[in-house]
C-alpha cells in the first residue's frame, strides 16, 4: 500500500532548551476542561454520521483509553472527528439504499475494516501513509467538507430534510423551503452559538459543556419540543457482547475500498495534529506506534458499535492550549466523561438538536478561514489543486470528494515522477560538489566524462524516457568523451522494468564505446544488477562511492593506463 516508513519527529537541537516537566496539577485541570468539549462533541458526530448518539461517546472512550496505552504524542486527543463522521454518513448511505438497520450494521464494519487497516499500516511500519494526499488537497478537502457539514447542520437546526448532497442543488432546496423553517430552532441554536462564542474567550471553561446544561435547563423551561424543537433522546450505553457483523462478500469488499479511504483522510487529519504541536514543543513520536494506537482504537470502537476514531486537531489545540503536558490528560478527561455519563446520562438526552449543531458549528468555523490556504495560492498548481478539491466536495459530495481528493493526489505524484528530466552534472570550483550545469553554468565538466543523474527515481513508468535521454547526450556530447558516469543515488530500489531497461542501456553504452560507472548504488540496487551478465560483459562498474569518488577513481584508472 506505501513505501518507507516517516522518520519520527526528532527532539530540538542539543543547544536548545529541554522541554520543561509536565505538572501533574496541568494536566488534571487540562482534562477537566477539555471533557466538557469532548463529550458534546462526540454525541453531535453521531447525528452527522446518522448513527445514535451512543456511537460517539464508545468512540471517544475507546479513542481516549487506546492511544493514552499506546500511543506517543502527549497533545493528541483521540476521538470521533467531523470529517470521518461525515464520510461514514456518505459511504453507509450509499451502500445501504434506505436500510437503516443495514446501515448501522455497514457502519459498524467499516469501522472495523478501518481499524484492521491501521493495525496492518503500523505492523508493516507504512508510516507514509500521508504522503499519497497533497497537503493543498487535504487542505481544500477539509474546506469544502466544513462547508458541507456546516450547511447541513443549518438544515437540521431549521427542520428542514434535504435530498440532495450536491450542493448545487442542497442550497437551492434549502431556501426553497424557507416557509417551512423552525425558526424556534433557528434562535435556540443562534443563542447557543453566541454563548459558545463567549465561553471560548474565557480559558479552561468547558463551554460546550456548559451550552449543553443551559440547553438542557431552558428546553424544559420553556417546552422547547412544543415548538417543533427535537431533543436527542436516549443514549443506550449497554453494551453488548462484541461481534463481527453478518454481511455478505461483496459488501466486506466494497467496505475494504471505502476503509482505505477513511484510513487515508483520518490518519492525515490525525498525523497533522499529532506533528505540528510535535515540531512546537520539540518532541519525539513514532508514526507507526501511532498507527497501531490508531488501529486499537478503531476496532474497540467498531467492536462496540462506536464510529472511528481520529486525533482531531481541535480537540488536540484545546487540549495543548488548556495546559496538558502528558497524555495524563487525556486519562482524567475519559474519567471525567465516565462520571458525567455515569450519573446524568438521562438528563443529556433532553438536549436540545439545535444545541449541538451549533457546538458543531462552532467546532468547525475556524476550517472555514482561508488564513492556511493562502502559502497554496503562490503557485498556479497548489492553487488549482485546493479548488479542485473544495469543488470535488461541494459537487460531488463528501465521500465522491474524497476519493476524487485523493485521485488528484495521486496523479499529481505519478506525474512528478513519470517526468524524464536528466541532470548533467559538473563540479563546483575545486571542491568535491557535483551540481547541474544548467542552473550553474559557472561550474567545470570534467574533461572526457558525462556525468548524469536522474532528477526522479527510476521505476515503470518513466526509466525507459530517462535512459533514452541518457543515451542521446552520450550520443551527441560536444566533447569527446570516454566515461560515463550515472549517478542514481534518487533510486534505493529498482523494479522488473527498471532493471530490464538498465541492462538494455548497458550493451547500448557498451558499442557506443564508452566506460559506464555507476555511481551512489545502494546495497538493493547494486546485488540487482551485479547478477545480470551483461553487467560483467559491459565491464559495468557498479559502485556505491560519491560522483566525486567515482570520478577520482575513473582519473586513476586512465593515468594507471
Amino acid at each position: 500500500m506505501l513505501s518507507s516508513p516517516r522518520a519520527p519527529i526528532s527532539a530540538p537541537a542539543p543547544e536548545q532548551a529541554a522541554p520543561p516537566q509536565p505538572s501533574r496539577t496541568q494536566d488534571l485541570l487540562a482534562g477537566l476542561s477539555i471533557a466538557g468539549l469532548l463529550l458534546p462533541e462526540a454525541v453531535a458526530y453521531s447525528s452527522i454520521a446518522a448513527l445514535p448518539p451512543q456511537a460517539g461517546v464508545i468512540a471517544l472512550f475507546a479513542g481516549l483509553l487506546c492511544y493514552g496505552l499506546f500511543g506517543t504524542s502527549r497533545f493528541a486527543i483521540v476521538s470521533a472527528t467531523s470529517s470521518s463522521a461525515a464520510v461514514l454518513a456518505a459511504a453507509t448511505a450509499t451502500l445501504a439504499g434506505g436500510d437503516s438497520a443495514l446501515r448501522l450494521t455497514l457502519a459498524i464494519g467499516l469501522v472495523l475494516v478501518t481499524g484492521a487497516f491501521f493495525l496492518l499500516a503500523g505492523l508493516f511500519k507504512l508510516g507514509s501513509v500521508t504522503s499519497f494526499i497533497a497537503k493543498p488537497v487535504l487542505r481544500g478537502f477539509a474546506l469544502g467538507l466544513a462547508i458541507t457539514i456546516i450547511l447541513k447542520q443549518v438544515a437540521t437546526v431549521v427542520g428542514v430534510h434535504l435530498t440532495n448532497s450536491n450542493l448545487i442543488r442542497f442550497l437551492p432546496e434549502l431556501l426553497e423551503q424557507l416557509p417551512s423553517w423552525n425558526w424556534a430552532g433557528a434562535g435556540v441554536a443562534a443563542v447557543a452559538l453566541a454563548l459558545l462564542w463567549l465561553f471560548a474567550r474565557v480559558k479552561r471553561v468547558p463551554g460546550g459543556l456548559l451550552v449543553v446544561v443551559v440547553g438542557i435547563a431552558a428546553g424544559q423551561w420553556l417546552n422547547l419540543p412544543a415548538y417543533g424543537v427535537n431533543l436527542i433522546g436516549v443514549i443506550d450505553l449497554s453494551l453488548e457482547v462484541p461481534q463481527l457483523p453478518v454481511l455478505p462478500f461483496t459488501s466486506w469488499l466494497r467496505l475494504g475500498e471505502l476503509g482505505f479511504a477513511m484510513v487515508m483522510i483520518l490518519y492525515a487529519e490525525s498525523y497533522g495534529s499529532i506533528s505540528s504541536f510535535a515540531l512546537k514543543h520539540g518532541d519525539r513520536v513514532s508514526t507507526n506506534r501511532d498507527l497501531l494506537a490508531l488501529g486499537a482504537a478503531n476496532l474497540l470502537s467498531g467492536l462496540f458499535h462506536g464510529m472511528p476514531a481520529g486525533a482531531g486537531y481541535s480537540a488536540t489545540s484545546a487540549n495543548e492550549a488548556a495546559g496538558a503536558g502528558s497524555r495524563l490528560a487525556g486519562a482524567v478527561a475519559a474519567l471525567v466523561v465516565l462520571v458525567i455519563v455515569l450519573t446524568v446520562l438521562p438528563y443529556i438526552a433532553l438536549t436540545p438538536e439545535p444545541v449541538l449543531a451549533a457546538i458543531v458549528i462552532h467546532a468547525l468555523a475556524r476550517g472555514l478561514s482561508l488564513q492556511p490556504l493562502g502559502r497554496y495560492f503562490i503557485w498556479r498548481r497548489d492553487r488549482l489543486l485546493v479548488i479542485c478539491a473544495v469543488a470535488a466536495v461541494l459537487v460531488l459530495g463528501v465521500l465522491d470528494g474524497l476519493l476524487v481528493a485523493v485521485a488528484i493526489s495521486v496523479v499529481l505524484m505519478l506525474r512528478q515522477m513519470s517526468s524524464a528530466d536528466i541532470q548533467i552534472l559538473g563540479r563546483v570550483g575545486g571542491g568535491h560538489d557535483y551540481v547541474d550545469l544548467e542552473r550553474h553554468p559557472l561550474a567545470l565538466k570534467i574533461p572526457g566524462m558525462l556525468i548524469l543523474r536522474p532528477g526522479e527515481p527510476l521505476f515503470f513508468a518513466n526509466v525507459e524516457r530517462i535512459l533514452g535521454g541518457a543515451l542521446r547526450l552520450i550520443r551527441h556530447s560536444e566533447e569527446p568523451i570516454h566515461t560515463v558516469i550515472l549517478s542514481l543515488e534518487e533510486s534505493p530500489d529498482l523494479d522488473g522494468t527498471s532493471i530490464e531497461a538498465l541492462e538494455e542501456f548497458f550493451v547500448h553504452v557498451s558499442v557506443e564505446g564508452k566506460r559506464l560507472v555507476l555511481a551512489r548504488l545502494k546495497h538493493e540496487a547494486k546485488e540487482a544488477l551485479r547478477a545480470l551478465p551483461v553487467t560483467e560483459r559491459s565491464q559495468v562498474v557498479l559502485s556505491g562511492l560519491s560522483v566525486d569518488g567515482a570520478v577520482q577513481e575513473t582519473l586513476k584508472a586512465w593515468a594507471g593506463n
